[in-house]
């Protein structure tokens, strides 16, 4: 595979212009495609810097793998692949309704970010920096080691409105989340499978206690939802501000791997977009019978999924910047 690279070497003005004469020629060649050695040549501590601060911020604390993941995921959704969650301002997608309180992980790529800039400055995306936290978040959860795909290059704006409105919700049901998936280029088998990240992390109360107690006329709390795991869930939520959390993935919080999908056979996913794709569409629900069943087809369907999740709308060639700090366009 020919080598496609696009950054700066800061070792002197006459390498500089030949790797900038380089990276051009590899730009309008690569326009609109990445690939998984974009910084083999201009970055190749990249991959091994993002995958030290990920392992050393899961060890402070096993959630942030998660964490990470998840910001992926935003990011994706709104605008593309381009980093634009991580803006900071009037317009931040971090002050969205999903996003607020509740996205985090944003200081761990501010770490990753300034230890990019010292190695290889002016080089790695903040997109990029993103798809490769999500990653290592996933492997050193005991998730699948899939090629990532890169040369993604930074947004100039956020877009709060469209995290409001693009973003699929917890409270939303499944054909509605599949035409979401649908809108970005991604399928129904899409939505099952990198649904399956909740097979890590948490989630706050205030996202999951609509089912715990008039939840409507017939019945108090929903009777998707095991009598024992609501019976639990009520105690740790009453009386609180809905910002207590519990695991999303019950009995296996913090390992990746298909105990999501059984905990789903068994009505005891947390939230009603996790339960729901046994408890409602057939199509999902074959899926998820599918995932219960056979771990190895979960891990690399997962790979896979997420290749295509982080190809929705990059900005490559000479789209975009490749920001100094992630919370600010240069």
């Amino acid at each position: 595979m020919a080598r496609n690279s696009s950054c700066r070497d800061t070792n002197g003005l006459a390498a500089a212009l030949l790797l900038a004469a380089l990276c051009l020629g590899a730009a309008a060649v690569a326009r609109g495609q990445l690939t998984d050695d974009f910084y083999d040549d201009c970055c190749p501590q990249a991959e091994d810097i993002v995958k030290a601060r990920v392992s050393a911020a899961m060890k402070a604390e096993a959630r942030m793998g998660a964490s990470l993941l998840r910001l992926h995921f935003h990011d994706c959704f709104v605008n593309g692949c381009d980093g634009s969650i991580l803006l900071d301002g009037s317009n931040s997608e971090k002050l969205a309704g999903p996003n607020l309180n509740s996205a985090r992980g944003y200081e761990v790529v501010d770490t990753i970010k300034a230890d990019l800039e010292k190695a290889c400055p002016g080089v790695v995306s903040c997109a990029d920096i993103l798809a490769l936290a999500a990653k290592y978040g996933v492997l050193l959860s005991g998730g699948p080691d899939y090629d990532v795909l890169l040369g993604r290059r930074d947004g100039l704006v956020a877009n709060q409105s469209g995290a409001n409105s693009n973003l699929p919700g917890p409270f939303d049901p499944i054909d509605r989340i599949v035409r979401m998936f649908k809108d970005v280029g991604l399928n129904t088998t899409d939505v099952v499978v990198l649904s399956g990240a909740h097979t890590i992390g948490r989630a706050r109360c205030a996202l999951f206690s609509n089912r715990l107690s008039n939840f409507s006329a017939a019945s108090s709390v929903d009777p998707t939802l095991d009598a024992s795991l609501a019976s639990s869930l009520q105690s740790l939520c009453r009386g609180g501000d809905g910002n207590q959390t519990a695991a999303l993935d019950a009995g296996s919080a913090d390992a990746f791997d298909n105990h999501y999908f059984q905990n789903l056979l068994k009505q005891r996913g947390l939230l009603s977009s996790d339960q729901g794709l046994f408890s409602g569409a057939d199509a999902t629900k074959v899926l998820v019978q599918a995932y219960s069943a056979d771990p190895e087809r979960f891990l690399c369907d997962f790979g896979r999924s997420m290749v295509k999740m982080g190809n929705i709308r990059p900005l490559t060639g000479s789209a975009g910047q490749i920001r100094k700090n992630c919370r600010a366009a240069n």
